[in-house]
Formats: C-alpha cells, sequence, structure tokens
C-alpha cells in the first residue's frame, strides 16, 4: 500500500494555509511535515494532530493506494 496526502494539500489550498501554517496549529515537527510532504508513512499521533488542528477526519486528509505487491500477495 501506498499513501496519498493529495487530499491534505487541498484542504490546505482551501483554507488559505501553508505548510508552516500547518506545522504550527498542529504542533508537528518540520521532519513531519516533509514526509507528508513526500507522501511517506508519519505515525498515527502525526495523523490526529492534523485532523485535529484542521477539525477533519482521517480520511479527509489521506488515501490508501493500492500497488501491484498487494494485488499479487
Amino acid at each position: 500500500m501506498e499513501v496519498s496526502y493529495k487530499k491534505l494539500w487541498k484542504i490546505l489550498i482551501d483554507k488559505d494555509m501553508k505548510k508552516k501554517d500547518l506545522q504550527s496549529s498542529a504542533g508537528i515537527s518540520w521532519a513531519s511535515v516533509t514526509k507528508l510532504s513526500k507522501g511517506e508513512t508519519v505515525s498515527m499521533e502525526v495523523l490526529m494532530k492534523v485532523c485535529k488542528a484542521l477539525d477533519c477526519n482521517i480520511g479527509d486528509i489521506m488515501d490508501l493506494i493500492p500497488t501491484d505487491e498487494d494485488a499479487n500477495a
């Protein structure tokens, strides 16, 4: 499975927020923001802080995308 945070970036655009605004309002590290930007996995704690800061659910900020490996498993 791969992770997509496209929904998160759309929410930030809709709320006229920058990544640094998300970092400060959610209380997460810049390293976590960088991981999100690269589509890498982050801890559930980080995801919960982002959801709390944006007043949304986890499904509102991310998608799980099946890969070819998942189909063959």
